[in-house]
């Protein structure tokens, strides 16, 4: 099993930065591809992007690209997501997911894992 619990949301205004991070236990975190999604109320979860296992390859929704960076520490079983020049469009509730493999998928259904989600708010 896998437990993962982000942090790092909060209420900041249009310009601005912040981090999420998504701690992970329970298994063997540095063999487990790694996303983040976003939903907000009455729509689909989205996805945001992902990492490969070594962190050496990242993927991105074209709104994001160039604005966010996924990355992952391995000897803190720690996802990140850095934020950057964010929009009132980012505000969601910020979920990290874990799947087992080497691809990486956009997916919702191919993760099996998910954390409680995080809370962003981006006001204009």
């Amino acid at each position: 099993q896998v437990q993962l619990v982000e942090s790092g949301g909060g209420l900041v205004q249009a310009g601005d930065s912040l981090r999420l991070s998504c701690a992970a236990s329970g298994r063997a975190f540095s063999k487990q591809v790694m996303g983040w999604f976003r939903q907000t109320p009455g729509n689909e979860r989205e996805y945001v992007a992902a990492v490969s296992w070594s962190g050496g390859t990242t993927d991105y929704v074209v709104s994001v690209k160039g604005r966010f960076t996924i990355s992952r520490d391995s000897a803190k079983n720690t996802v990140y997501l850095q934020m950057n020049s964010l929009k009132p469009e980012d505000t969601g509730i910020y979920y990290c997911a874990a799947r087992d493999g080497i691809s990486l998928y956009r997916r919702p259904d191919a993760y099996a894992y998910w954390g409680q989600g995080t809370q962003v708010t981006v006001s204009s």
